[in-house]
């Protein structure tokens, strides 16, 4: 089933975090939505925000089921990358550590290094702390700014 023109990306977010609860994805905190520049040559603005969800899956089955909901939102993954795009859905860091396949990476590569990430993640869960760093997500806001 393909959601249908909802409205700009804060209603898209908005449906996205709906859709994920009824998708077997319980959200537990949400940060405040943040309006961004985009990263690369796509035009529009983009609305972020960061999630704290509990859910049965391991890392590989919740990014299918993250892919999957990008998709009903009208993402393709064909195509130029950085391009522009109704959704993405990433995860950055989960309770279980560290995380490598082939495709997935957790922490994040770049989350680090992206405040649009950092900021929201630290507004919802500041102590948390970077596997790879062992800093809090308070300290990495406060150095990607």
């Amino acid at each position: 089933m393909r959601v249908g023109s909802i409205g700009g990306p804060r209603q898209v977010l908005a449906a996205a975090l709906a859709a994920m609860r009824e998708g077997g994805i319980e959200v537990v905190a949400c940060s405040r939505i943040r309006t961004s520049r985009p990263l690369g040559p796509s035009l529009r603005l983009y609305a972020n925000s960061a999630a704290l969800a509990e859910t049965r899956f391991p890392p590989e089955e919740m990014l299918a089921a993250l892919q999957d909901l990008e998709a009903r939102f009208g993402r393709k993954r064909r195509g130029a990358r950085w391009r522009s795009r109704p959704l993405d859905l990433d995860i950055v860091l989960w309770s279980g550590g560290m995380w490598h396949s082939p495709r997935l990476v957790i922490p994040h590569p770049l989350f680090r290094d992206r405040e649009f990430v950092t900021g929201p993640a630290a507004e919802i869960a500041p102590h948390w702390r970077d596997p790879a760093t062992g800093l809090t997500l308070r300290q990495i806001a406060a150095r990607a700014v």
